[in-house]
């Protein structure tokens, strides 16, 4: 069987490595010039940095693709699980070190915050409850397959539905468990995983937690891009064939089916393809002609970001791997968010590799990449935007670690929401597809299959189950059930 697959996303590359392993004969094409879309890797001078994604849960997903390979060359991806998942800082002066441990979080709640652990505790139980009940049915099988809905597990689900707080926001949720201000905050930016507002998604959303504090959050040697390279090299040594800078334009549909792809003058027969491309542009610009689904393609964006990569001539040792820098009024944030514009006191999250990697910033330096929350593109004025907001991001970090940042700042890089949209392909350069801030949102993204066109079907951030390096490897999983049901 001869497979198709448009783009080397992460979930491309995962999907060509599940193909390779069945035996099929696999071709990607990727309009870039390298793998791995969002999640590459640059260098400015003596830096190193991490393009994209900078945090890495749920490993067990990268280790079943590398059991799936066999490979006789590549080792296994190496990995270290964080003891502290993030710090955390607010203007206040208070910081709080989150440890992975749901325990020593809760005794260091306890001590920061003046809070009970007993509460943290009992939420961190909530999340993991929520996740037992939901988070293996609807995250690693399609929810547009029947099979599904005839489960026992989501029967079991259903029963309990009003404890799932799908009627309440995260917000409410955590306000009700945790009730103290900042550790609510804290709670709160989680809904940002998905690029979400934690005051209008669902609560069932807390399971997120439980992804850091129970499977825990991993460094991967070489930084996150080494992920990427992993899976890449898993897919070259089963045979896959890659095609850099060579984008597909057309999938040829002919009676129902996606037999061809349209590569430059040349039209390639498969016999199924996988589009790991924006499902949005999918449609738009692969499949003219054909019927789209039009109400899908027309949901709300996720947020986008904007991130300054910036080398930096000192090394602060307050600071670790993950570091947030709460704004003051997270409501009134989201809230401009929501109607695309970006708060004078955004929330800044620093990830510094150099942490672990010492060879990502020259010695005595680090190499952050610093992000906001930003809205996704609906034609802003983002040079007047990005310039009011380095002031903002360069004030803030320096008030709160008292010292001027921007004089020790040697090297500087910059990706908004148009850059992300050029060079990954993102609609309107939102990182997660469509947003979460509907209770029926994980039920309204695109299925992983095309039920108009048979033998097409869909992987990656754009569709089920959502955005993120463990969602878009599931993707992957779900394409890989679909065809062998």
């Amino acid at each position: 069987m001869k497979i198709g697959i448009i783009g080397a996303g992460i979930a491309g590359l995962a999907a060509a490595v599940r193909m390779a392993a069945h035996g099929y004969e696999v071709d990607v094409f990727e309009a870039n010039p390298y793998p791995g879309g969002k999640l590459s890797e640059f260098r400015l001078g003596g830096y190193r940095f991490d393009a994209g994604p900078s945090l890495f849960t749920m490993p067990m997903y990268v280790d079943e693709l590398y059991r799936l390979a066999d490979p006789a060359k590549t080792p296994p991806l190496s990995y270290r699980r964080l003891d502290v998942v993030c710090h955390y800082f607010w203007e206040d002066g208070v910081r709080l070190h989150a440890h992975a441990a749901p325990e020593e979080f809760a005794r260091e709640a306890a001590d920061v915050l003046g809070v009970d652990p007993q509460a943290i505790l009992r939420a961190l139980a909530d999340s993991r409850r929520k996740y037992e009940l939901t988070g293996r049915t609807f995250l690693e099988r399609s929810l547009h397959r029947p099979a599904t809905w005839l489960s026992r597990e989501v029967g079991s689900a259903l029963l309990q539905l009003p404890s799932l707080d799908i009627f309440q926001s995260m917000h409410q949720v955590n306000q009700r468990q945790l009730q103290h201000p900042k550790l609510v905050q804290l709670f709160d930016r989680f809904a940002t995983y998905n690029g979400s507002n934690p005051y209008r998604a669902p609560g069932i959303l807390n399971i997120i937690p439980h992804f850091e504090h129970h499977f825990g959050a991993y460094f991967p040697q070489g930084g996150m891009h080494a992920i990427t390279d992993h899976l890449y090299r898993l897919a070259l040594e089963g045979g896959v064939r890659f095609h850099f800078e060579q984008p597909v334009s057309e999938i040829q549909v002919e009676k129902g089916r996606a037999s061809a792809l349209v590569v430059g003058e040349r039209t390639l027969r498969y016999d199924r393809i996988v589009s790991n491309m924006d499902v949005f542009f999918t449609y738009r610009r692969l499949l003219p002609g054909q019927k789209a689904p039009e109400r899908i393609l027309a949901q709300e964006k996720s947020t986008s970001a904007l991130i300054f990569y910036w080398g930096i001539r000192k090394e602060f040792p307050e600071l670790g791997l993950h570091n947030i820098f709460f704004s003051e009024d997270y409501r009134e944030e989201f809230d401009l968010l929501g109607r695309g514009r970006i708060s004078d006191d955004p929330t800044v999250y620093v990830n510094i590799t150099q942490k672990y990697e010492s060879g990502d910033a020259p010695a005595g330096c680090e190499n952050w990449f610093t992000m906001i929350n930003v809205p996704y593109n609906s034609g802003q004025d983002w040079d007047a935007l990005i310039a009011r907001s380095r002031k903002n991001v360069l004030d803030k970090l320096s008030r709160i670690l008292g010292r001027a940042i921007e004089p020790l700042i040697e090297e500087e890089a910059l990706l908004d929401p148009r850059t992300i949209e050029s060079r990954t392909n993102s609609h309107l350069g939102a990182l997660y597809g469509t947003s979460s801030n509907d209770r029926m949102a994980a039920f309204l993204r695109h299925a992983n299959f095309s039920s108009r066109i048979e033998d097409l079907y869909f992987c990656g951030g754009s569709v089920h189950p959502g955005g993120g390096i463990p969602l878009c490897l599931l993707s992957a999983r779900i394409v890989d059930q679909l065809m062998h049901d």
